[in-house]
């Protein structure tokens, strides 16, 4: 299950720079302004929302494989409806198909680790997380070379062909079968509306939001506030995940239990690293890109294997809404971002993400202390 985990999330990684490795060509194909970008980046998010959680719900109910492979084959679908003619509407929904199968997936994955390796899931979880940070390394490399030779649509084609694959591998991993009880229910109800979930869902927001805008918003940045071309943005996007792969495998090496202390670190490095460049007024964005990643890289795994042990008896339905709730982040924060970058500027946009990293910050805080109190 371990290997065919980690290319669950090498495949997820492609998913998620999609949007913004292609922002130029389809800006230009569908005349989008910011706004119109950070919309489908919603789409994407709202599926994502969607499927996380519903997926949650069923881990923790039906027979595995039939899902996994479902949902896997959901989000190919998407991909394979890509084409050159694509209007606006119809790729805002198909980005919304491809976050739906996605976030299914993706919560899927988590919940089988985590019940996997229970207590000790945290290290576990971090470096097969580690495949989404180098999917998506890759990803922007593989769009600029399709993008040479083919129409930019070939790239949804390609990633579609991988989760095919996937879905066929999915077809012969042993799986746990569901283990809901009448006890493990009233766990679960419990757990969906405790307090304890919410600092868990602060930090799966704030980093899903500010990991999508800045990947959605490289190449602007780029082009409109450092005067860079295209490639730059490019290539920033595959510094970021190349920090975030440097930061999760960086934390394995931590000695002792991972918990909260390292949220805190991440959400301060994170916001030193914007303010900083910001203040310097630097046109390295390759550099700002690895050192947001860099700190970030433990933050969604650590949060979610964290939230696992918390609630062990609903380990679905608990991570699925973590995933999920903050998955709105992937929608609010790109919104939110796209208006601040067409009224105030992209430079402004990206300053203001910072407010995001103190939030991951605030949440290892609230999360140290209540994990200090049921220790």
């Amino acid at each position: 299950m371990i290997a065919f985990t980690f290319c669950g999330y090498f495949c997820l990684g492609l998913v998620l720079i999609l949007l913004g490795a292609n922002q130029a060509d389809l800006a230009r194909d569908l005349g989008l302004d910011l706004a119109h970008t950070g919309t489908l980046a919603s789409a994407f998010a709202i599926g994502m929302l969607i499927g996380m959680i519903g997926a949650g719900l069923l881990y923790d109910r039906l027979p595995k494989r039939p899902i996994f492979v479902a949902t896997i084959l959901l989000t190919a679908i998407g991909l394979f409806g890509f084409g050159p003619n694509n209007s606006y509407p119809e790729s805002l929904f198909l980005f919304a198909v491809i976050g739906l199968g996605s976030g299914a997936y993706d919560t899927l994955f988590n919940a089988a680790v985590a019940e996997r390796y229970g207590e000790r899931s945290a290290k576990p979880m971090t470096l097969l997380h580690a495949g989404t940070a180098l999917g998506a390394i890759i990803g922007p490399l593989l769009v600029a070379a399709i993008a040479v030779h083919w129409h930019w649509t070939r790239s949804f084609h390609s990633m579609g062909v991988a989760h095919l694959a996937l879905a066929a591998a999915a077809g012969f991993i042993r799986l746990p079968e569901p283990t809901t009880t009448a006890s493990a229910s009233k766990a679960e109800l419990h757990a969906i509306f405790s307090i304890a979930i919410v600092p868990f869902v602060v930090v799966a927001f704030a980093y899903l939001g500010l990991e999508t805008a800045m990947g959605v918003f490289a190449i602007p940045y780029a082009t409109g506030a450092l005067a860079l071309d295209e490639i730059h943005g490019q290539t920033a996007i595959s510094g970021m995940w190349l920090g975030l792969l440097a930061g999760r495998l960086g934390t394995l090496l931590l000695g002792g239990k991972l918990d909260g202390r390292v949220l805190i670190g991440s959400g301060i490095l994170c916001c030193a690293a914007i303010t900083i460049d910001a203040a310097l007024g630097s046109s390295q964005i390759a550099i700002l890109y690895f050192c947001v990643g860099f700190a970030l890289g433990p933050v969604f795994p650590l949060a979610l294997a964290l939230a696992g042990q918390r609630f062990p008896h609903s380990l679905g339905s608990v991570i699925g809404l973590a995933a999920g709730a903050g998955s709105t982040g992937c929608f609010v924060v790109p919104w939110l971002t796209g208006i601040l970058g067409d009224q105030a500027g992209i430079a402004f946009a990206v300053k203001w993400l910072s407010v995001w990293a103190v939030a991951i910050a605030l949440g290892g805080v609230v999360i140290l202390r209540g994990r200090a109190r049921t220790g």
